[in-house]
């Protein structure tokens, strides 16, 4: 008997479904039989064998898409926005510098380095995969040119965002992109002059 290949895929689904839901064995108890999970991109970092412990509001340790879900179902989600006031400033003040001289760019906002920069070392990658660009400018292929930091008031009262930044900064030179850092006290015509730098 030939059962059609859709029909059985979503029979296989289904049964993995309700049999997470039956079984709903300890995190912990699987993830000591499994060992650490290892670091990948957006997973879970090395040592994490207690999954339940290391679970934060930005990052949860369940890895299951059926409980994701219910959790999920479960949860009440608002909006909120993607920058703060002074990105935004910077933001609109790229947007018209890209715009005026019809430029071909794109300004991005929030992108991953790990998305925009690659290396053969595990560990390098590790550091700057879950550091972010506050705004990103990059060309017609989608490749970067610069990434432009806003840096509020209190910016570096703490040496671990002073570090996290050197971090950025340093992986973004190597590969050639420039690193631009705006304070309130800074006008939209220093942005413009740094961007002009990039069409010399």
């Amino acid at each position: 008997m030939n059962l059609d290949p859709a029909l059985l895929f979503a029979f296989a689904v289904a049964l993995a479904f309700f049999a997470g839901q039956q079984l709903k064995l300890p995190f912990t108890r699987r993830a000591h039989r499994r060992g650490p999970w290892p670091a990948r991109k957006g997973g879970l970092q090395p040592g994490a064998a207690n999954l339940r412990a290391v679970e934060t509001p930005t990052r949860p340790a369940i890895a299951d898409g059926p409980e994701q879900l219910r959790i999920v179902s479960e949860a009440k989600f608002e909006i909120q926005p993607l920058l703060n006031k002074g990105e935004v400033r910077w933001l609109y003040t790229a947007e018209k510098f890209v715009a005026d001289r019809n430029l071909g760019w794109r300004v991005m906002a929030q992108v991953s380095l790990g998305e925009i920069l690659s290396t053969p070392d595990k560990a390098a990658y590790a550091a700057i995969n879950s550091k972010r660009a506050d705004l990103l400018i990059v060309d017609q292929r989608g490749h970067a040119l610069a990434a432009i930091e806003h840096q509020g008031e209190g910016h570096y009262t703490s040496s671990t965002t002073a570090a996290r930044d050197a971090v950025k900064r340093e992986a973004l030179r190597k590969a050639g992109v420039r690193f631009i850092e705006m304070t309130p006290e800074h006008a939209p015509e220093d942005l413009a002059r740094e961007l002009a730098r990039l069409t010399s």
